[in-house]
């Protein structure tokens, strides 16, 4: 596994974990990187100081093992999401919204929303998350 650091175009700092060096290339070439706090597609990677390896820690390095179990992870928050959480579609923000505000039943809700109003969301302080990404179907997969 390769962790970058990645900054979006309107400076939200964050990682991201790819199996191989060409991942991240290909995931930003189909659009399938996200900033996690805005939802810009625009994300680059920043500048990084080298890891220097010195002895070994137990556990060692991210192999694919590890990785599988973080895909996996993520996979089951998707879905427990999908099961338990209202799909309200485009309209996301406005419920979002009405919930934060008290005019609509506290629940949890999931859809989609437009990077300018998730970042509206966020500036106003309700709290919003993205979901992780839907697993690639397995034709997908190289």
């Amino acid at each position: 596994m390769i962790r970058y650091a990645l900054i979006c175009e309107h400076g939200h700092e964050f990682e991201g974990w790819f199996g191989a060096s060409a991942d991240f290339d290909t995931q930003t070439a189909k659009g399938q990187l996200e900033c996690p706090f805005c939802a810009s597609k625009a994300v680059g990677k920043q500048i990084m100081a080298p890891a220097v390896v010195g002895a070994r820690k137990a556990g060692g390095e991210p192999g694919p093992a590890k990785g599988q179990m973080m895909m996996e992870a993520l996979s089951r928050i998707r879905r427990h999401v999908e099961a338990t959480f209202d799909d309200v579609g485009d309209a996301f923000a406005t419920e979002a919204r009405a919930i934060h505000e008290g005019r609509a039943e506290d629940r949890g809700i999931y859809g989609q929303a437009s990077p300018k109003e998730v970042r509206e969301l966020v500036e106003d302080g309700v709290p919003v998350a993205p979901l992780p990404p839907k697993p690639p179907e397995p034709s997908e997969l190289n």
